[in-house]
């Protein structure tokens, strides 16, 4: 008979930051623990506070299931001699099996006469198992560092204090972190400071709930903070911004969640709104509010973890923990604006960027130099790109950014637009930075782009050029983020830039690199296989991408049209057929010694290699317009229609015929008919993948 199962782990407080993705790794354990024995489930339900990792199992099956086992042995007349006496291979078989030999049973499996031995398997109470299960799930947990504590040997994430683990209403006999499984759990370590005993699996959630002030769900509790912090916003007037990751962050510190608001001196609001709330998120775990424009309110949400008698305490001392901290941002940028952006560059001397590629001051000047040139390629101002370039990095030694990190870029953007630089110029100072990761928005400005990716780029060339680049997961200098980020400022940005030609322009910036071709080429090989799983998360077959790579080309934006024309082209009806014949075209050329480059008319003999000529001819003329104006889809489209009069030409002309004229001409005429499609792509590397 099946029962519910509960395991429940008490600890000191958990990483807030980390208890989601403890607990889901805690149950996901549980859950291969469980199919691993077969032992079969209704459903399995995750819980988790800032003390506890629980698991609830319902519908847990008593017993692994019983299976009949049969197993066959040695054929009979091998087994016993002609005396009817065991051989050693009867009695290995017995005893493998372990059986007495004079047990032994001989059947015929279809075939021949052999030894069988049936037996059944399984049956093993769950409750046995469980210690084992349970056990296995905590060791691997994603804990990079475990600690001990007080005497004991036993590791973990936090100290461990009680055990819960029932199966039905009985308590499982198990030990697990040296610790004794009990139904003893704890209540809030405020509201409920107690043991309270768990009657039943299925009871537990609703006893912490309604007697131990703990909301053990955490989605549950998540959901109600998300709530209550909505609702206090609300109350003022305002709309709270709430990141997800503070969310989840908050909901790992509360086990019963109240939300209260609080309120600072509009005199602040003067700082930039990204430094205070920085403040707020970063250092209080608070929630900001802002008008329906958008802009900040002087007012924030904290959580509080106990039902106060007197919540107007407990705001006022959230207000006095806060108020020196925006003091101190104030006080940063007050002090920040006494000297320029530009004044501050001097001091990027002391700086060091890499050991061997110099000073930050040395990166802003070959920044400038080479987005100076990529600024005239595109033709957008010169001298304000040349201005960024050379102030991008000034904020890394204000006091603003000294104190509050991710202000990084944020804060020269404010002291840009104080200093009264451009617009353009200003807005580069933080939007060179982007995107900063994975999905971020590309910058909107031209400067802003052009700085963006000479930074990339001589950050690329340079490590690369120091041998530093990337191996296996370490990537110190976050190179496959700044290749990604150089892909898309070119392609999703339109801009019809050459890669290799960039890489080289970034190459002569520096001095002290050497073996400069085989480095370019290193980066650009690097840069462009990033684009694999770009496409791979746009499903795109790797086929696709191939095809388009064997024309090493170098022009992402001219690449990615390529890509899409070809993804397109193995849709269409009679791209599998085409695909099939360049492969085979392909493979007749690979073998032929010379082809020459034109068909002599005079040699075309047959009908069908007549007919494929006039088509090859009637589609150069009427894509070669299209591969100029690079419209590869519209190419491919109209090359589509060669498929009947390709496949004519194979069923009915043999190529690699006696007369050596007919065959180099004919072989004249398929390097021709490949050539059409290998303008946009190679497009035999399609003839592997269905469509």
């Amino acid at each position: 008979m099946s029962q519910d199962f509960l395991v429940e782990l008490g600890t000191e407080e958990l990483p807030p930051k980390a208890l989601s993705k403890l607990s889901a790794a805690f149950t996901s354990g549980i859950e291969a623990g469980l199919k691993a024995e077969g032992l079969s489930f209704a459903s399995i339900t995750p819980y988790a506070t800032p003390r506890r990792l629980a698991v609830v199992v319902s519908d847990l099956a008593a017993s692994t299931p019983v299976n009949d086992v049969e197993v066959w042995g040695p054929p009979t007349k091998i087994a016993f001699d002609d005396d009817g006496q065991p051989t050693k291979a009867a009695e290995a078989f017995a005893k493998k099996n372990g059986i007495a030999v004079e047990d032994l049973a001989s059947e015929n499996d279809g075939k021949i006469d052999k030894l069988v031995f049936r037996t059944t398997a399984g049956g093993v109470s769950t409750v046995g198992l469980l210690e084992g299960i349970v056990s296995a799930s905590l060791a691997k947990l994603p804990i990079p560092k475990r600690m001990r504590w007080g005497a004991s040997r036993t590791e973990f994430v936090r100290p461990v204090h009680w055990l819960v683990m029932l199966y039905g209403s009985e308590i499982v006999d198990a030990t697990v972190l040296g610790l004794r499984a009990n139904r003893q759990t704890r209540g809030h370590r405020f509201h409920y400071d107690q043991v309270l005993d768990i009657a039943s699996p299925s009871d537990y959630a609703q006893q912490l709930n309604d007697v131990a002030y703990v909301i053990a769900d955490f989605d549950q509790r998540k959901a109600l903070i998300k709530q209550q912090v909505e609702a206090q916003a609300s109350q003022v007037g305002g709309v709270a911004v709430i990141d997800n990751s503070l969310l989840d962050e908050v909901a790992g510190l509360v086990e019963w969640p109240v939300a209260l608001t609080g309120r600072f001196e509009e005199r602040f609001l003067s700082v930039p709104a990204e430094a205070l709330i920085s403040s707020m998120k970063e250092h209080q775990k608070y929630f900001h509010v802002v008008n329906d424009a958008g802009e900040l309110m002087p007012h924030f949400i904290t959580l509080s973890n106990i039902e106060s008698t007197d919540p107007a305490q407990v705001i006022d001392g959230n207000e006095r923990v806060i108020r020196p901290r925006l003091s101190d941002a104030a006080f940063f940028f007050e002090t920040d604006k006494k000297t320029t952006l530009a004044s501050k560059r001097e001091q990027l001397k002391t700086i060091v960027f890499q050991a061997k590629l110099g000073t930050v001051y040395e990166k802003t000047e070959r920044i400038a130099s080479l987005a100076k040139q990529i600024a005239q390629q595109l033709s957008i101002n010169v001298e304000d790109v040349v201005r960024a370039s050379e102030l991008c990095k000034c904020d890394l030694v204000s006091e603003m950014v000294y104190e509050f990190a991710d202000m990084q870029g944020i804060a020269g953007y404010h002291y840009a637009q104080y200093d009264g630089e451009s617009t353009s110029v200003a807005l580069a100072m933080n939007e060179h930075y982007q995107p900063r990761f994975a999905g971020d928005v590309l910058p909107s400005d031209d400067v802003s782009a052009v700085v963006a990716l000479a930074d990339r780029l001589d950050t690329l060339v340079g490590i690369f050029g120091i041998g530093e680049q990337p191996t296996g997961s370490k990537d110190p200098f976050a190179l496959r983020r700044a290749s990604v980020a150089v892909l898309r400022l070119l392609v999703e940005q339109q801009r019809n830039l050459d890669l290799r030609e960039l890489l080289t322009l970034a190459y002569a910036q520096h001095s002290n690199l050497s073996e400069g071709e085989a480095v370019i080429d290193q980066v650009l090989s690097y840069m462009l296989e990033r684009f694999r799983a770009w496409y791979e998360e746009r499903s795109i077959p790797a086929t696709v991408f191939q095809a388009v790579s064997a024309k090493q080309l170098s022009q992402p934006l001219d690449i990615d049209q390529r890509v899409q024309a070809v993804n397109y082209f193995r849709q269409l009806p009679e791209a599998e057929a085409l695909a099939a014949a360049n492969k085979r075209v392909a493979n007749i050329l690979a073998k032929a010694d010379t082809v020459p480059a034109d068909v002599d008319v005079s040699y075309l003999q047959e009908s069908a290699e007549k007919a494929l000529y006039a088509s090859v001819v009637e589609q150069q003329k009427q894509v070669a317009p299209l591969f100029a104006d690079r419209q590869y889809k519209e190419a491919l489209t109209a090359l589509s229609s060669l498929r009947s009069v390709v496949d004519t030409f194979f069923d009915d002309v043999m190529v690699m015929c006696d007369d050596d004229a007919l065959k180099n001409n004919r072989l004249a005429l398929l390097q021709q008919l490949r050539g059409l499609f290998f303008e946009v792509a190679d497009i035999s590397a399609l003839a592997a993948t269905k469509k």
